[in-house]
């Protein structure tokens, strides 16, 4: 959808998201292994933050599906105390 410019009135711009150009999409690293281990702590801790919390998918560059399977992966070692729930101060 066309919208007029606020500070030049007589040029019409379009929206953001359809000026914004991405590049080639990489490919999910989850994938080629196939499986996702919740004891392997140290694979995890690449998709946890400092402050302990799962990265989001644009973030990490995962497909949706190893998304899902990495966030559960992720829980369940956080319940077996092998990652934190929060990170420390």
């Amino acid at each position: 959808m066309a919208r007029k410019n606020r500070r030049n009135p007589k040029v019409v711009t379009r929206g953001r998201r359809q000026d914004f150009r991405r590049g080639k999409p990489r490919p999910c690293t989850v994938c080629p292994e196939g499986t996702v281990d919740w004891k392997d702590t140290a694979f995890l801790r690449k998709y946890v933050s400092d402050r302990g919390k799962i990265r989001g998918r644009r973030v990490s560059g995962l497909c949706p599906q190893c998304q899902r399977k990495v966030a559960v992966a992720v829980k369940n070692a956080r319940e077996m105390a092998l990652l934190p729930y929060v990170g420390g101060r």
